[in-house]
């Protein structure tokens, strides 16, 4: 099949039974294939795993965030060393989040007007004020291989009345974003990709007005956002399902914070091309993994005297080497390297997941992959 081709992203071939696509992502720093899975590393770290165990599970591209590495360790540090690639030891794309979930996730610590963000920081109290201008700024010292444009994450329960205003800052603020970016490249500064950001709550036609008007100020991909907010699942579902194939065709595509793995079937098969999410890490440092037949929690009794790795199928290093036993009274006692093992197993095993819709994508089986998948998999804690 003839691929096609812009300026950041190569659609190779469609999936003939839904909008899945196999593609590529190209940037500054080297490609990443797609449907693919970006590690959130929101501090500059994914969790417990370091950036040499991250390329042996298959990663690809990371996560870290705007706001945080702003807070700390600040702009000084991180542009003494000379950008943050080189200020974490990594050496493949990182896309930048612009802290827009802050403006979301911190509510009750900010003043929220047009020009930007003022919030009390989360660390340590000190007034901190973003705008789109500033967080482009902050992205271009950071030297992220992609940047986000500023916008407002909006409250799943918020009115239609609240969206429609939340849609029009974030529309503003995507073009000022855009501004900056462009400002920046003529005065010198080596340029990221840009992509813009898709909200609108829960409410179609808000998401359809806010993709055309995104679309309409033109950026290098574009993500939707405000999903997994606190929502019921089955309105993500539907914004997922009808938002992601009305995308441009052409460019790429990006459905922000959904990781589970059912989620990651259904953003695929809407025609999304790469997801980040906490999951992975979170449930790690919780005591749970992610499994071929559902989700267990290891720090259960159950477990006690289980002898079999955490997943028969998975070849990660934890269950090579290590059995549902060990992990759990690992866990139990609170030494890390139960909540390192762990981690690094949900995180190959999401790799993994991908890398196997890459190659069922390619041979038209798809469809088949998803049902068997879904067949054995459970979403209820065990």
């Amino acid at each position: 099949m003839m691929s096609t081709v812009s300026a950041c992203f190569e659609k190779i071939q469609n999936d003939t039974e839904s909008h899945a696509r196999l593609g590529r992502v190209r940037t500054a720093r080297g490609s990443f294939e797609t449907p693919g899975f970006l590690p959130v590393g929101t501090q500059g770290s994914v969790k417990s795993i370091s950036p040499r165990e991250l390329i042996e599970a298959g990663t690809q591209a990371i996560l870290c965030n705007t706001y945080h590495l702003y807070v700390r360790p600040g702009l000084e540090v991180i542009e003494r060393a000379g950008s943050l690639h080189r200020f974490i030891g990594w050496d493949k794309p990182i896309l930048t989040d612009s802290g827009g979930y802050q403006v979301f996730s911190l509510t009750k610590m900010r003043k929220l007007t047009r020009e930007g963000v003022e919030f009390n920081s989360h660390f340590d109290g000190r007034k901190i004020f973003l705008s789109p201008e500033i967080v482009m700024h902050i992205q271009s010292v950071l030297q992220s291989d992609i940047a986000m444009v500023f916008d407002e994450c909006p409250p799943a329960e918020s009115d239609k009345a609240y969206l429609k205003n939340s849609l029009d800052l974030t529309v503003e603020w995507a073009r000022r974003s855009k501004q900056a970016h462009q400002n920046m490249s003529r005065d010198g500064v080596t340029p990221s990709l840009l992509f813009g950001i898709i909200q609108g709550g829960r409410f179609l036609d808000l998401r359809q007005e806010s993709l055309e008007r995104t679309v309409e100020i033109g950026f290098d991909g574009y993500a939707v956002g405000g999903v997994s907010v606190g929502e019921p699942h089955e309105q993500i579902e539907e914004v997922v399902r009808e938002m992601g194939n009305r995308l441009p065709e052409h460019q790429v595509r990006y459905l922000m914070g959904v990781g589970t793995p059912k989620d990651l079937f259904m953003g695929v098969e809407a025609g999304f091309d790469f997801f980040d999410c906490v999951n992975p890490t979170r449930y790690g440092r919780n005591g749970s993994a992610f499994t071929s037949t559902g989700r267990l929690v290891i720090r259960n009794a159950k477990y006690t005297f289980d002898q079999k790795p955490i997943d028969e199928t998975c070849g990660c290093y934890a269950c090579r080497h290590f059995s549902r036993s060990y992990i759990r009274h690992l866990i139990n006692c609170e030494e890390i390297l139960g909540a390192r093992l762990l981690s690094l197993h949900n995180v190959h095993f999401f790799l993994n997941l991908m890398r196997r819709m890459r190659e069922a994508i390619q041979t038209g089986t798809f469809a088949a992959l998803k049902k068997e998948f879904e067949s054995h998999y459970e979403d209820d804690l065990r």
